[in-house]
């Protein structure tokens, strides 16, 4: 994996990144790989909470672009994203990434979504059908609170918001989850760096939408050509909980034997089951 330096000390490769005034939002800060072959697919990257698309991507980041144009945005209130005056709702990020891939002139694409990216991939899909050509889904859900447990739990989400982006809290918890000498630790104080950029309020309105989010009624009529990467040791997002949303999109399924963190703790895994994640939505487009 490339190395570079930044103020943050070691920092991994990313792709290029650019300002995009997007009409009716203002200034967006975009990710953005054009490839040499125009009939490329481009992938529209969007990432989880708490998350930005860098700290999300950046161990596919490499793969990826070999293969197909990339556009990757940060959500309302995460990383550089846009910090507007209204509430955070996954519909306007939904709006938002559709808004800035037009603005650069993709006229499909093909959605990338890991966590809360999926709830956003999936309304990308619903508000804007005639640009999501399909979808990948990663450790996301079609609902977050279908039970009593789930509800209590999900109730503490803006709280949580707050305590786990306080720089001493992530250091500890980079530090217990990513054992000496593996490869993304020499990373840690860059990551620090990426959830610092973050806005703890309105990173605690996305995930109010997350607890809300409920695509049980329309999931399976966006009939998108679709493939799922499973993180099977998931304590996050649910194994039964990710099954039900492959299942309603009759995705094709992926299987990645790690958890939540898989993207840092697996980056080749995650690189190599993403790409061919994506291979499998291409293969189904091209059949259609």
């Amino acid at each position: 994996m490339p190395v570079r330096n930044s103020a943050a000390g070691e920092a991994p490769f990313v792709l290029p990144g650019k300002i995009v005034e997007v009409p009716g939002r203002g200034e967006m800060f975009v990710r953005h790989h054009q490839h040499s072959d125009t009939s490329a697919p481009t992938l529209l990257l969007l990432h989880g909470w708490t998350a930005s698309c860098d700290s999300q991507f950046f161990s596919a980041y490499e793969e990826l672009a070999q293969h197909f144009s990339i556009i990757g945005v940060d959500h309302r209130g995460h990383g550089r994203g846009l910090r507007p005056s209204v509430p955070v709702t996954l519909e306007d990020c939904a709006d938002d990434a559709a808004a800035v891939a037009k603005e650069l002139g993709a006229t499909s694409v093909i959605t990338v979504g890991y966590s809360m990216g999926g709830p956003i991939s999936l309304l990308t899909a619903q508000r804007h059908p005639e640009l999501v050509e399909g979808m990948v889904l990663q450790a996301t859900a079609l609902e977050w609170s279908g039970t009593r447990k789930e509800k209590n739990r999900m109730r503490f989400i803006g709280p949580m918001a707050h305590f786990i982006g306080r720089p001493r809290v992530l250091r500890f918890f980079f530090n217990r989850m990513l054992p000496r000498g593996h490869e993304t630790r020499r990373y840690v104080s860059w990551m620090i760096a990426e959830n610092r950029r973050n806005d703890p309020w309105m990173i605690a309105e996305a995930g109010k939408g997350i607890a809300t989010f409920d695509a049980r009624g329309f999931a399976s009529t966006l009939r998108k050509p679709s493939s799922f990467v499973f993180t099977l040791r998931d304590t996050v997002v649910l194994p039964h909980k990710q099954q039900a949303l492959a299942s309603a999109m009759n995705a094709q399924i992926l299987e990645l034997d790690g958890d939540h963190m898989a993207p840092i703790l697996m980056p080749r895994e995650f690189a190599v089951a993403t790409r061919q994640a994506v291979d499998l939505v291409v293969a189904a487009i091209q059949q259609r």
